[in-house]
């Protein structure tokens, strides 16, 4: 009995993919092949990192991973990973600021997907209660920071 790999179409990764492609082809024409291979193995390791990263926090907020600690234990190997990928690399020669370029790419992704969403409104909203208007005042009882309305005590 096989098992077939299921393939998620997360739209971060995807975006991710479209301005990765292009900075390889861009960087390929213009610079030269050895720094868009840095380029490459940049984006790659970013993608498993971002990957593993979305695929952990799924696992803690759905109650799959019991607690912080398994998850800061996950992070910190997959950190440490990361980290002995990217020494590699450099140790094998690769362009230090292609391999950057490609691990940050990832960045302008997800601010390009978060720009293009729509807001995000307060627990609540939708369920019978209105969400008010940018200008109103109630919203300086609300911490962005914390995502609750703030304590009486709490000065701004």
């Amino acid at each position: 009995m096989t098992r077939a790999i299921q393939i998620t179409r997360d739209p971060i990764e995807q975006l991710h993919a479209l301005l990765a492609a292009l900075a390889i082809t861009t960087s390929a024409i213009a610079v030269g092949p050895w720094f868009s291979a840095s380029l490459a193995l940049g984006v790659v390791l970013a993608m498993l990192n971002f990957r593993a990263l979305r695929r952990a926090t799924q696992r803690l907020f759905s109650g799959e991973i019991a607690g912080s600690g398994p998850w800061v234990v996950l992070f910190a190997i997959r950190f440490g990973l990361l980290g002995a990928a990217m020494y590699m690399a450099l140790a094998s020669g690769a362009h230090p600021i292609g391999l950057v370029i490609g691990l940050s790419m990832i960045v302008p992704a997800v601010v390009l997907f978060a720009w293009r969403r729509p807001p995000v409104y307060p627990l609540g909203a939708g369920a019978g209660r209105e969400v008010p208007p940018p200008d109103d005042p109630s919203w300086d009882d609300w911490n962005p920071w914390l995502a609750k309305e703030r304590e009486p005590e709490e000065t701004r």
